[in-house]
């Protein structure tokens, strides 16, 4: 496992510690809701510029335009580092001004209207943000080691900022000033960072060489990553922040199944990039995908079975409807391990990618708003399970009849439909209440 892994595994460990916490601690399911909002808009105001940003700056990084300056020395100092932390300086500013000038929009939604410190929040987007670079300053100076240290020790601190407060007895809002202050503190560690190994050299060639980059990038992220930010918007429109907390305990996909495939994606997307090695690159994520199959679809019917018990016992029985919602989003399993993607990433056809990710927000919109009034909170995350697979399907679709690449020359048909009907039935036994564990 790479130490950005584990840096991601850390990050969600500690969020969820700090949701157990605070189901087990005094607070009521509305105050966990004004919570679980705050983090709701901090990050839906900025994870799609900092995605592109951080993700543009990879391939810039000593290979670019604008410095002409191509070097293996680790050690040497980087003006691409500074110009990436202004830019992300300068976003998270814009961001900032965004949510002051727009704040009584959000008091639109019902969820919404009672959190009495969104200026805190505003604060925590302000903030929050360049500390992001940090753990790739670590990732491209090859320091692994340091990466993970830095990652064990600001998430056991936020763990501590966060929760201490709470427990003592004091108001939620004072998590959002844990989250001020481990963010400030982040912001201190950039700088020493910064110092190290960065060159203070503002260069506007550079930085618009990192936007045209990045702003592809941005978009993308911006669609494709927009349906979990569709979900709780529509969410906060119908329901208030008791609900809305139940909503977001439930809807979370299994961290193991993102991270592994995002990481074999991401790993197989050089050897699309060769247009002479397109079948062996097939053969190759063909097999790889077949192993992940073996280790995750049998985790996830695992946890399909034991989810109820599993949330009443690690938070609370209040809570026991959250995994009604967990259990629809372990179908996502069924999307996310399928790569028709990574060949058109690779092949550099991010326009068909893209194209796709706005039908499916259209499509997750439509969709969400009609079995909402069905089925209430898990209609939602039953609209994302199947726009989600649909998305794929056009993909999949896509790729046969443009490109000329067969499903299973790349998907282990028989493996794959074996388990994703195992799945299906059991997921249909659980939610029909014929299988029970409690």
């Amino acid at each position: 496992m790479g130490s950005l892994q584990a840096f991601q595994i850390l990050r969600f460990t500690t969020f969820l510690l700090i949701s157990v916490i605070f189901a087990r601690s005094s607070l009521s399911v509305a105050d966990i809701g004004y919570y679980e909002l705050s983090l709701f808009i901090a990050s839906a105001v900025s994870f799609f510029w900092v995605n592109g940003l951080i993700q543009s700056l990879l391939p810039l990084y000593n290979s670019n335009n604008t410095f002409r300056v191509v070097s293996l020395n680790k050690k040497s100092k980087s003006p691409e580092l500074y110009n990436a932390f202004l830019l992300l300086s300068a976003f998270s500013f814009l961001a900032f001004i965004f949510c002051i000038l727009f704040q009584r929009a959000f008091h639109l939604f019902e969820g919404v209207r009672d959190v009495t410190f969104m200026n805190l929040v505003f604060v925590y987007v302000l903030i929050s943000n360049p500390g992001h670079l940090i753990e790739y300053i670590y990732l491209l100076k090859n320091r692994p080691a340091d990466m993970v240290i830095y990652g064990v020790v600001t998430f056991a601190v936020q763990l501590a900022m966060v929760t201490l407060p709470v427990l003592a007895g004091y108001p939620v809002e004072y998590a959002i000033w844990g989250l001020i202050a481990i963010s400030a503190l982040r912001l201190l560690w950039l700088a020493a960072l910064l110092k190290r190994h960065a060159r203070f050299r503002f260069s506007p060639g550079f930085m618009k060489e990192h936007i045209s980059l990045g702003m592809p990038l941005i978009i993308s992220s911006l669609l494709s990553g927009s349906a979990q930010y569709v979900d709780g918007v529509i969410i906060t429109a119908f329901y208030d922040s008791a609900s809305f907390a139940i909503f977001r305990f439930g809807a979370k996909e299994m961290p193991l199944v993102i991270l592994m495939a995002n990481g074999l994606s991401n790993a197989m997307l050089p050897e699309f990039a060769d247009p002479g090695r397109i079948r062996p690159a097939l053969l190759n994520i063909k097999k790889r995908s077949a192993r992940l199959m073996h280790i995750l679809f049998p985790v996830s019917i695992i946890l399909l079975l034991f989810s109820k018990v599993i949330y009443i016992n690690l938070f609370s029985p209040e809570f026991s409807r959250s995994a009604d919602v967990f259990i629809v989003y372990l179908l996502l399993i069924t999307s996310r391990l399928l790569f028709p993607q990574t060949i058109l990433i690779g092949l550099k056809k991010t326009r068909v990618v893209m194209g796709a990710s706005l039908v499916e927000i259209i499509l997750n919109v439509s969709l969400s708003i009609f079995l909402i009034r069905y089925y209430g909170l898990v209609g939602v995350a039953l609209a994302t399970a199947i726009v989600f697979f649909v998305e794929k399907l056009v993909l999949v679709l896509y790729n046969y009849f443009r490109l000329k690449i067969k499903p299973w020359e790349y998907i282990p048909a028989g493996i794959y439909l074996g388990y994703s009907f195992l799945l299906i039935v059991v997921f249909l036994l659980v939610d029909m209440r014929i299988i029970r564990f409690h």
